[in-house]
């Protein structure tokens, strides 16, 4: 495939790690082809990230190439829906099927990362809040932006905004459409870490391939639990340890660590994910 017929969103390997790699130059806008490729893309990951396949994906990072993370979404997508025959509908039919990808994204049995180089706005923003792990490097910046086209974010972010900063800073920042530094959003606890802007995106890898090295089993263990507490509350998330936790007992990575441990310590353990 040369690189002007490669999709504007792809699956990369490296290593352990899935790469999906946003690449839509000059300011990767999301345009109905963008949406199909991530579309194709997260279902991509569904089958790399399955803990029955051999050579599964224990991390994925979503990066993008470019100056920027993302300019938005592609106005004259929206201009089509709003002026086109059954516009609710069809808006209706869109909200669902983004919908249903951050969903895919977000239950992911690995740990999902997030790396933001740059501006970011609007879809780009609200995928970052299906991850796991949002990193961001000091120059970049982050909107909601779509009160712009008389809008309000409806591919999840009001709600993760909400369950990251709280509801008040939610409303904030998506009533505004204002643009916000990496640094306010890692006090509101959207952004998990700034790091610097040289030698970002190889910080960013490291990160994902550390994460990836760890109990991928514990790792879809605790991303279920916090899901459960956060939705449910926190006895909801007690009443699935047995069944969760237990399970781990069971685990490769479980008998390994504990046989290094008693053999050589704490912290030599390797996994493989099983």
């Amino acid at each position: 495939m040369t690189e002007q017929s490669a999709p504007p969103v792809r699956v990369e390997r490296d290593g352990d790690v899935a790469v999906v790699v946003l690449d839509n130059p000059p300011l990767n806008l999301f345009t109905p082809a963008v949406f199909r490729a991530l579309d194709a893309a997260v279902a991509q990951l569904v089958a790399l990230t399955d803990p029955q396949r051999p050579d599964r994906a224990r991390a994925v990072l979503f990066e993008a190439r470019g100056r920027v993370v993302s300019g938005g979404v592609d106005v004259t997508f929206f201009r089509d829906i709003a002026e086109g025959p059954e516009p609710i509908v069809r808006g209706g039919e869109l909200w669902a099927q983004l919908l249903r990808v951050a969903q895919a994204v977000e239950d992911l049995p690995v740990p999902t990362v997030f790396a933001a180089h740059g501006l970011t706005l609007t879809a780009a923003f609200e995928l970052s809040l299906c991850c796991d792990i949002l990193l961001a490097a000091e120059r970049a910046s982050f909107g909601l932006v779509e009160i712009v086209v008389g809008l309000t974010p409806s591919m999840g972010g009001p709600q993760r905004l909400a369950e990251r900063a709280g509801p008040a800073r939610a409303r904030e920042l998506i009533f505004t459409g204002e643009r916000y530094p990496a640094a306010v959003l890692e006090r509101w606890n959207v952004v998990n870490r700034v790091l610097p802007d040289e030698g970002f995106a190889e910080a960013a890898r490291a990160y994902a391939h550390q994460v990836a090295a760890g109990p991928t089993v514990a790792h879809a263990a605790t991303k279920q639990l916090v899901a459960t507490a956060v939705r449910q509350g926190a006895r909801a998330a007690d009443a699935l340890v047995p069944e969760v936790s237990g399970a781990l007992f069971a685990s490769e990575d479980l008998r390994g660590a504990v046989r290094s441990f008693l053999t050589d310590g704490p912290g030599k353990a390797t996994y493989v994910g099983r």
